[in-house]
């Protein structure tokens, strides 16, 4: 909420109070002064306020509780500074896409005019130190890719795919120079990322060998093969390509530019979730990439996997934003829909699926805000990644469902926001490791057995 709204509601509030009550307020207290403090007060503390002022001028009726899905309100685990950088991301996506969310979505679109307005935040590449990044916790990217996600699913997965796959290839398996070069850039959105690992026939079973090839000829390696599903590539500056090398059968990456002769990216269409993603399906023909492009620590799939086991953690939190949203609109709507005479929200059967989605996105909650704790104290696994991802994403098609089902009819509809996370729900049931793999992981760890088929 901008400080426009927030003094805006205030005062529209503040009108409520009857005038001998208001002549009263203004001997005691400097009102210019409290309008001017409103403006500094996050939505928790504004909701309080409001509360306080209906329950002045409208004493003997009966009070709703704010919508808020932080039920165990964990945000108190936050840092004042943790905090505003929230309230920063979750204003901004409540002003500038919340509006728009809908619509491009629908026209499967991307709305590339908010690009300039969330460079201005400054939390690109947040838990990243130097080059310009604002060197915050995991914990902070966790809670930004669940505002991200409460608003529009699409939204943060564009920011993810670049700030945490594309910017962190860099990052975690760059050279000094390559770091230098882009990763600045990056983080002011000059440059856009994308993140190519995927491929028509190899989604799983990347580990187990790439179809995409690539062969060291002089100064250049040569690339063969296609990438898909690859969120931004169809208007990405680099995608960082993984290939499998010819010569000695090892994974490698490359930064590769999009004037790269030999590389085209076109849409995916027909899309029934993360609309407003733009996907590409990638072809390289003797695509050529210069040495000083190949990622100079990237030299076999477990530098991939160390780039995705950083950002399984943010994907467990876009689970929770997107459960989080659809639960916050279904609670709304239950407020003010009406049946029989009174609000929906007030029959126990409605009640009994509020209850439960909130129980699961509480667990969800409790247990990301846990997985970051571990990865900034760098005791962060692979299976512990992936627990959270099949915890997540199983429990947000359940929340998702529910809120639909609330909602009757009504829950199919664009306009009331819950439609859109029900459909997004299912890509991140899949994507960044499926279900299935990622039950497996966890499965080796507790029993020691790997049930993977070699």
């Amino acid at each position: 909420m901008s400080l426009f709204s927030k003094v805006k509601n205030t005062i529209n509030l503040l009108k409520t109070v009857d005038l001998d009550s208001l002549n009263k307020l203004s001997k005691k207290v400097d009102l210019p002064e409290v309008m001017a403090a409103v403006g500094h007060l996050d939505d928790r503390q504004l909701n309080g306020l409001m509360k306080m002022l209906k329950t002045q001028s409208k004493k003997g009726q009966h009070q709703l509780p704010p919508i808020d899905g932080d039920f165990y309100n964990l945000e108190l685990k936050l840092t004042k500074e943790e905090r505003e950088i929230q309230m920063k991301m979750r204003n901004f996506m409540e002003d500038e896409v919340k509006p728009i969310a809908n619509e491009y979505w629908n026209k499967a679109e991307f709305p590339h005019q908010i690009i300039p307005k969330m460079a201005e935040l400054n939390v690109c590449g947040i838990a990243y130190k130097g080059y310009g990044c604002p060197d915050q916790s995991f914990m902070m990217e966790g809670i930004l890719a669940m505002e991200l996600a409460r608003v529009d699913v699409s939204i943060s997965t564009f920011f993810g795919v670049h700030s945490g796959l594309a910017m962190g290839s860099i990052y975690l398996c760059g050279s000094e120079e390559q770091k230098q070069e882009w990763l600045p850039k990056m983080q002011k959105f000059e440059k856009i990322g994308a993140f190519g690992l995927t491929e028509p026939e190899v989604g799983s079973g990347v580990a187990g060998g790439l179809g995409t090839t690539c062969k060291r000829e002089g100064d250049e390696w040569v690339l063969n093969g296609q990438k898909k599903w690859i969120g931004n590539a169809t208007f990405s500056d680099i995608t960082i390509i993984w290939a499998r090398d010819l010569d000695s059968d090892r994974v490698k990456g490359f930064i590769v530019r999009k004037e790269n002769p030999g590389f085209k990216a076109e849409k995916m269409q027909n899309k029934m979730a993360l609309r407003t993603v733009q996907n590409a399906l990638i072809t390289m023909t003797d695509c050529r990439i210069p040495e000083a492009d190949r990622l100079q620590h990237a030299n076999s799939f477990k530098d991939t996997a160390k780039v995705l086991r950083m950002t399984r953690a943010g994907v467990a939190w876009q689970a929770v934003g997107c459960a989080r949203g659809a639960y916050e609109a279904a609670l709304k709507y239950t407020k003010k829909r009406e049946q029989f005479g009174r609000p929906i929200a007030s029959f126990q059967l409605i009640q009994n699926h509020l209850v439960e989605m909130v129980s699961n996105l509480t667990a969800m909650q409790t247990l990301c805000f846990r997985l970051s704790e571990m990865q900034d104290g760098d005791i962060l696994t692979d299976e512990h990644a992936s627990l959270a991802k099949v915890f997540c994403s199983m429990r947000t098609r359940d929340v998702v469902s529910r809120a639909r089902e609330v909602m009757g009819g009504n829950g199919i509809l664009l306009e009331y926001d819950v439609a859109r996370f029900v459909a997004d729900a299912e890509a991140i049931y899949s994507y960044e490791g499926t279900k299935e793999i990622n039950s497996l992981i966890v499965g080796r760890a507790i029993t020691g057995y790997s049930a993977f088929v070699s």
